[in-house]
C-alpha cells in the first residue's frame, strides 16, 4: 500500500488518463452510450478511445477527427483467419484508426504452432505499418494460459514487431491480474509495452498495474477511476 501511495502522490490526473485507453466494446452498447464514452475521452484526455470496427466512423460524426481510435481485430476469440484479420486491419486504416488491438489465435498456440502465431502476427503488425496504423496490441488472454504459456506468448509478440501485449479482451477468462502484468513486464524487458485489460474498475488497480510494469490500462469505467483518482488526490 506504500508504494501505491507514493504512486498517488506523484502522478497527476492527466498523467494517470495518459495510461487508459477507454473502452466500448459490449455488444449491447448503443450509439448513446458512444456518445458518453466520446465526451468522456474529451472531458479526460485519455490516450485512445477502443470501439469496434463498425463504430468508427460514428465516432468521428460525433466527436470529430481529433480523436485517437483504436479498435479491435480477430475479437474477442482470436480465432478467425489471417486473411480475415488482415482485411480488418485494412479497413481500420481506411478508416482512420491510428490503433488496433488483435487477438492472437489461442487455438493455434494452445497446439504449439507457434510459428503460425508469429508469423500471423508479423503480417498483422506489417500490414499496420503498411497502412499508417500506428500502434499494435496482442491481446494474447492470460486467463486461458499457464504461467509458462503466457512467457511464451509475450516473446512471440516482441518477435512479431508488435508494439504491446495485452493480458485479455475481458469477455474471457480472468482479467488483469498484478502477477501477470509483472510476469509480461518481465518478459518482454521493457522492450514493448504491457497493456493491461479485463475487470480493471478501481483508481488504486489501475496505479497497482501501472507499479507492476503495465504501460496501457483498458478499461470501461475510465470516467469513474478518474473520478475516484481525484477524490483520493483530495483525500
Amino acid at each position: 500500500m506504500s508504494r501505491l501511495l507514493h504512486l498517488l502522490e506523484e502522478i497527476d490526473a492527466g498523467k494517470l488518463a495518459s495510461y487508459i485507453d477507454h473502452t466500448l466494446l459490449k455488444p449491447q452498447s448503443d450509439y448513446k452510450q458512444l456518445e458518453k464514452y466520446v465526451k468522456d475521452y474529451k472531458a479526460y484526455g485519455f490516450k485512445a478511445l477502443v470501439v469496434p470496427l463498425s463504430l468508427v466512423p460514428r465516432v468521428f460524426e460525433i466527436g470529430g477527427r481529433g480523436i485517437r481510435v483504436a479498435t479491435v481485430v480477430g475479437f474477442p476469440l482470436g480465432n478467425t483467419s489471417t486473411k480475415a484479420k488482415l482485411c480488418e486491419v485494412a479497413e481500420a486504416s481506411e478508416l482512420g484508426v491510428k490503433e488496433v488491438d488483435v487477438v492472437m489465435n489461442i487455438n493455434a498456440f494452445k497446439s504449439g504452432d507457434f510459428n503460425y502465431v508469429e508469423n500471423e502476427l508479423k503480417a498483422i503488425s506489417k500490414e499496420a505499418r503498411d497502412r499508417g496504423v500506428e500502434v499494435v496490441k496482442v491481446i494474447i488472454e492470460t486467463g486461458l494460459l499457464s504461467d509458462d504459456e503466457k512467457v511464451k506468448a509475450a516473446r512471440l509478440v516482441e518477435a512479431s514487431g508488435a508494439d504491446y501485449v495485452k493480458t485479455s479482451t475481458g469477455f474471457l477468462g480472468e482479467g488483469a491480474t498484478v502477477h501477470d502484468v509483472r510476469l509480461l513486464y518481465t518478459a518482454v524487458e521493457g522492450r514493448i509495452g504491457v497493456k493491461a485489460s479485463g475487470g480493471i474498475r478501481h483508481a488504486l488497480d489501475a496505479l497497482a498495474l501501472i507499479d507492476a510494469g503495465a504501460t496501457r490500462i483498458g478499461t470501461s469505467t475510465g470516467d469513474k477511476i478518474m473520478e475516484e483518482f481525484e477524490k483520493l488526490k483530495r483525500g
